[in-house]
């Protein structure tokens, strides 16, 4: 399958000297929801500045839907749509004006029936007439979305979509975002809330200093690097581990009571039976038992840190 967007060695070197990025080569499949992670000043924003041509890469080519970003940018452009983080609107514009224009921007013919059907798709319908300064902050992005899906984009751009909204309404965006997806779009989302592609994410890529470091399919991601931690709650404090144990990858909690046992899944011996033994042979007896995967967001601090 043809990827929709295709970058292949991209530098992005500014006037001071400065490498935002470094060969970046990436494919972005048709229909996926792509979550794009990485800590501050890590190239995210470059990225996609020189994918939605707003940044002139140094070297490098980027396709959108086919088509070079610089040689043919109104073309590929026309194939993006763009939601930054910064919620940037006429005060005094209502909102059914604002998605309007927007779509006119692009050279597109009116088409009030669209601008409606979106309208209705992100729950704005009923504020088609209120002015954006009357407008919550969620209600803003939403909007904002709205603008960037007005000329019918094949491909959409979310910069920290829910910055500074509400868990409940985060919710209420992740399933509009899915939604987009089901109808057809290729979504790329950056954000700092890990859980938040954790949840949606179909594919993960990770950038730090401006290379990409890591791409995986989010199961796979979750697979081959989560652990495992077997969290064992003792009946009585211990002080210390014992010298025969030092080598099992064993952690004692501050107060004594529990010791966590971190192992991989996915091997045929995970070393529990053994270190079962090991514990009734130092008469360590416990009470209680559980078992838990590490998250994304640890995966993700591990990734960071390894590369720095």
């Amino acid at each position: 399958m043809e990827p929709i967007i295709s970058i292949k060695n991209l530098n992005k070197v500014y006037a001071s000297g400065f490498e935002a990025l470094k060969g970046v080569n990436l494919d972005i499949h048709k229909g996926e929801i792509f979550a794009l992670l990485g800590p501050n000043g890590a190239g995210k924003t470059t990225l996609i500045s020189a994918i939605c041509g707003i940044v002139n890469p140094s070297s490098g080519e980027i396709f959108a839907d086919g088509h070079n970003v610089v040689t043919e940018f109104r073309a590929a452009r026309a194939k993006i749509g763009l939601v930054p983080q910064e919620l940037t609107t006429e005060a005094f514009e209502t909102v059914r004006s604002a998605v309007t224009f927007s779509r006119g921007l692009f050279g597109k013919p009116s088409n009030p029936a669209y601008i409606e059907k979106i309208l209705k798709q992100l729950s704005l319908w009923e504020k088609r007439n209120a002015k954006m300064i009357e407008l919550s902050g969620g209600m803003k992005r939403r909007v904002m979305i709205a603008k960037a899906l007005s000329h019918e984009p094949q491909i959409l751009f979310l910069d920290e979509p829910t910055a500074g909204v509400d868990v409940e309404l985060r919710r209420d965006m992740w399933d509009m975002v899915r939604g987009l997806r089901d109808r057809g779009a290729t979504i790329i989302l950056t954000t700092h809330y890990i859980e938040e592609a954790e949840e949606m994410a179909d594919r993960i890529g990770v950038i730090n200093n401006g290379e990409i470091i890591l791409v995986e399919e989010k199961s796979e991601l979750m697979r081959k690097l989560g652990k495992r931690q077997l969290t064992l709650h003792l009946q009585s404090p211990i002080d210390s581990i014992p010298k025969e144990l030092d080598s099992l990858p064993l952690e004692l909690a501050s107060d004594g009571h529990e010791l966590i046992y971190t192992f991989d899944s996915q091997k045929e011996q995970t070393g529990i039976a053994d270190l079962l033994r090991q514990l009734s042979k130092h008469d360590i007896d416990f009470k209680d038992l559980n078992s838990t995967q590490n998250s994304l967001e640890d995966i993700f601090v591990n990734l960071v840190r390894s590369d720095a």
